[in-house]
């Protein structure tokens, strides 16, 4: 059992190494893959947004990085307020025990 095993494994491995377009199902032509979003539909801040998205995904994610927590922490504040003027305080509250 250990020797099919090896065997197995050998030609496996053999597959992967030496025959790469049989084993990975590789062509000789590699069709470059392109992702873009379609900005036909978008104006304003949106159009903007797309545009950033198709011509640089360094500076989309880092904007994406800074909005999502920015964008968090006011719908927090605004909820805490909202909270406070219909007499939910969660600032001051005793925990039950």
């Amino acid at each position: 059992m250990k020797i099919r095993l090896a065997r197995l494994f050998t030609w496996c491995l053999f597959l992967c190494l030496a025959v790469p377009e049989l084993a990975l199902a590789a062509s000789k032509e590699i069709a470059n893959v392109v992702i873009v979003a379609d900005t036909r539909k978008f104006t304003g801040w949106e159009a903007w947004w797309t545009n950033l998205y198709n011509e640089s995904h360094l500076y989309f994610t880092l904007l994406t990085i800074v909005l999502i927590p920015t964008v968090g922490v006011i719908f927090g504040v605004i909820a805490d307020m909202l909270m406070g003027l219909i007499g939910i305080d969660l600032k001051h509250r005793e925990l039950a025990d």
